[in-house]
Parts: structure tokens; C-alpha cells; sequence
């Protein structure tokens, strides 16, 4: 079992993990999602004790891991794939970490086998693939039959093949009472891998719960409702029926209806007593993907801003203009994309204070202006414009005019190169 309590992590003035405590406990896949940036390899380093904490502490079995004997045969870990020899073998690289750890050799043999690259084994590791890199770092996490294991995005670079393997290694690795503690970007193959999840944002803890647990905690489920199209009066009377019942109805654009606060043998029940025949009657519940979103939303350190092209490209007559940033949907008014909450503090979150005597992320120094404010008493159509790429710097006003120089004397022979350089090293 893994254990963190009160973890903090400083750089400087820059806070990556803030009394962060939680538990990943044996026979569970553990996910561990997190925006980039909010400090999800930064936990799993000091974890593995190659980060030391500013505050708080954290044990695998009830130790520290610079603390546990022979740690290789008792935690394996992949957290970059690329640190590897390229001029080593896949089996040399294995061979190389399995006498490090005591480990016999015939165990090389075997992890190779089980992540597939016996046929590969003896090729230099600096001509594979992404994906058979991946490979690679989780034969070295296997490599001593641990009973914990740590994975930072397992799947990158893998295809479908390789990502289905991987899902049913880490669910075979549970089954034997293993811990997996898994970080990923990935929210569809968390949702079908991880039984649990801890979601961290600018380092602190954002849940700790089920993966049910938590969409359903982060997402409204409704009912979808449709009636037979064209008989509007039909729809009316099962509308009045389910408001009346207590129901939340709201329309859809195709002509359906979503209802909230009513289960679905109630609203059967309601639409029977009403003599309304239904088209749909069907459950709705959020993706991961979704709930993640809504939960992480304002923990959001790089977002994309819109592409204005000012001054570097003539509109196209008859497109639209750009409504949003590349990759989002249109702005709302709460300035969120559409679909997502507004963006502002999450529930229960609280920056972390900065250190004494040094200024808060974001925070403007006294008596200045905050970034992209205007300074006091000046408008915000007076602010200095930047010259655009291609257009140089302001034109400063013309030098007064300067008598013609005398034309240059004829110049001398130029010294053979060799000779020159020669006498420059000398020089030095």
C-alpha cells in the first residue's frame, strides 16, 4: 500500500504539491489524473524517493522506499520510457538492472515474453519505436515480480493492440493483490481500467473516490424522453404531468425532452396515467471525460487563446470569424466553453500559501499594475501596442543629415587564413 501524508513540494517560490495525503491501497487499479502541471510526477517522485518533500511524508508498505530492502524486487515503476542506453539491447538494458537487483537472468527472458518484444531482444533499444519503448519500461517494472507498481502514462505511443494489453495487464496485476497506481491523460481508458481515482489539481487533493462514484458526484444523469414526432399536444400533457410530478423538463434541440428528478419507472408510470405513447425513454449519464472537466475546470493552467492573425491575414469572404480558441467550443457567457461550467475556484480548493517574504503565483508586485491591466489613471485603449511580427520596431524620427565621408582607402592584401588563425590561437 502506498500512503502520503501532508506531502508539499517547493521549487523556489513555485508550490507543486501542497499537503497532499491520500492512500492507494492492494488489489485496486488506482488512477491519478491532474491538468499538466499539477504536480502528478512530482508525487510519483517522491514516491519513489528521487524527490525529497519540503513538509509531509510517504511510504510503500510502511516505509519509506530509500528505507526497504532490496526496493527493485519489492517496487517497479515506469516513469520515463526514454531513459534507456540506446546502445544497449532491450535484453542488455533488462540483464543490466536484473544484477543491479539480484534478480536471476532467466527472469529477463520471461518479461521480455510478456510484453512482447522477444523477437526484438537483442536489437539496440535507440532504433525502437514509441510504443516498443513503452514496452520496454514496463518489462523493467515487471522485471521483479513487484508488489507495487507505478505506471506515468503506460500507453503513449502504444496502437489499439498494444493499449488493450496494457488495460489487461494492469487489471491481472490487481487480481493478484497487487497496488497499481496509474497516471494518465487518458480518460477513456481510465474509465474502463481504474477502479478508484485521485484527482489532484495545483497540487492538492481534488477527489478520492470510485470511478461511478465520482461522475456521479460530477455530473447531473437525466432521463432522455421523446415523444411521436408531430403530435406536439401529446407532448405538452407529458410535459404538464412530469412538472407536476416534481420533475425538472427542459427540451432538446431534436424535439426531445430531458427530464431530471424523477427515475425512469416513474416517468413510464406518469407518461401511462397521461395516455402518452413514448418514442424514447432512456437513461443519460456522463462520460469521465465530462465530470473530469466540470471537476477540473478551474485548475486550468494552459489554455489556449483565440488566433486573432491581426495585420497578417485578410478575412476569407463568407467564412464566419473565429468564435473561440482552436480545439473549444464557442465561449459562453460566463466565459467557459460551452457545455462546462464557468471558470472560476473549484469547491474546496484554496492556493497554496506562497513562501515568506516572496509574492504569490500571478500576484503584481506593489504598486504595479496586474498583467494585462492598464496603469492607473490610463485607459485601456492607451496602452503601448506591441509591433507585430514582420513590421519591425517604430520608425524613430530621421537623423539630421551628415556630410559625405571621404571614399575608403584601397584595402590592403588579406593575410593567407592559416596564418591568421594560426597567430589568433597564439594570441589566446
Amino acid at each position: 500500500m502506498i500512503e502520503a501524508v501532508g506531502l508539499t513540494k517547493r521549487y523556489g517560490a513555485k508550490t507543486a504539491v501542497y499537503n497532499l495525503s491520500f492512500q492507494v491501497r492492494p488489489g485496486t487499479v488506482t488512477g491519478f489524473l491532474g491538468p499538466n502541471g499539477s504536480g502528478k510526477s512530482t508525487t510519483m517522485r517522491m514516491i519513489l524517493g528521487l524527490d525529497e518533500p519540503t513538509s509531509g511524508h510517504v511510504t510503500v508498505g510502511g516505509y519509506p522506499f530509500r528505507k526497504l530492502p532490496n526496493a527493485p524486487r519489492q517496487v517497479g515503476a515506469l516513469l520515463d520510457a526514454k531513459a534507456v542506453h540506446g546502445g544497449r539491447s532491450a535484453r542488455q538494458h533488462l540483464l543490466c538492472l536484473a544484477q543491479l537487483s539480484g534478480i536471476p537472468a532467466r527472469r529477463v527472458d520471461e518479461v521480455l515474453g510478456v510484453v512482447g518484444l522477444q523477437s526484438v531482444a537483442r536489437k539496440r533499444s535507440k532504433g525502437f519505436s514509441l510504443g516498443m519503448g513503452q514496452r520496454l519500461g514496463i518489462a523493467a517494472a515487471l522485471l521483479g515480480d513487484p508488489q507495487v507498481l507505478l505506471f506515468d502514462e503506460p500507453v503513449n505511443g502504444l496502437d489499439p493492440e498494444g493499449i488493450l494489453w496494457v488495460r489487461n495487464l494492469m487489471k491481472q496485476l490487481a487480481s493478484e493483490g497487487r497496488t497499481v497506481f496509474v497516471s494518465s491523460h487518458l480518460m477513456s481508458e481510465m474509465a474502463l481500467t481504474a477502479d478508484r481515482l485521485i484527482v489532484i489539481g495545483r497540487g492538492q487533493l481534488l477527489a478520492d473516490m470510485s470511478v461511478k462514484d465520482f461522475i456521479s458526484y460530477n455530473s447531473a444523469d437525466f432521463a432522455r424522453v421523446r415523444t411521436p414526432d408531430g403530435e406536439t399536444e401529446q407532448r405538452e400533457k407529458l410535459t404538464a404531468a412530469l412538472s407536476e410530478a416534481g420533475g425538472q423538463v427542459l427540451p432538446e434541440q431534436d424535439g426531445a425532452l430531458r427530464v431530471t428528478g424523477l427515475p425512469l419507472p416513474r416517468i413510464s408510470d406518469l407518461a401511462h396515467g397521461a395516455d402518452v405513447r413514448l418514442w424514447e425513454l432512456s437513461p443519460h449519464q456522463a462520460s469521465l471525460e465530462e465530470a473530469y472537466m466540470r471537476m477540473t475546470q478551474g485548475a486550468v493552467d494552459y489554455r489556449s487563446t483565440a488566433d486573432q492573425r491581426a495585420g497578417l491575414q485578410e478575412p476569407v469572404p463568407g467564412m464566419a470569424p473565429q468564435a473561440g480558441p482552436y480545439g473549444y467550443a464557442p465561449p459562453t457567457a460566463g466565459g467557459a466553453p460551452a457545455g462546462y461550467p464557468p471558470v472560476g475556484s473549484m469547491p474546496g480548493y484554496t492556493p497554496p500559501p506562497a513562501p515568506q517574504g516572496q509574492l504569490a503565483p500571478g500576484q503584481p508586485a506593489p504598486g504595479q499594475p496586474a498583467p494585462g491591466q492598464p496603469a492607473p489613471g490610463q485607459a485601456p485603449w492607451q496602452q503601448p501596442q506591441q509591433p507585430l511580427v514582420g513590421q519591425g520596431a517604430p520608425q524613430q524620427p530621421a537623423a539630421p543629415a551628415q556630410p559625405p565621408a571621404a571614399p575608403p582607402a584601397p584595402a590592403a592584401a588579406p593575410a593567407p587564413a592559416d596564418m591568421n588563425k594560426r597567430d589568433s590561437e597564439d594570441a589566446r
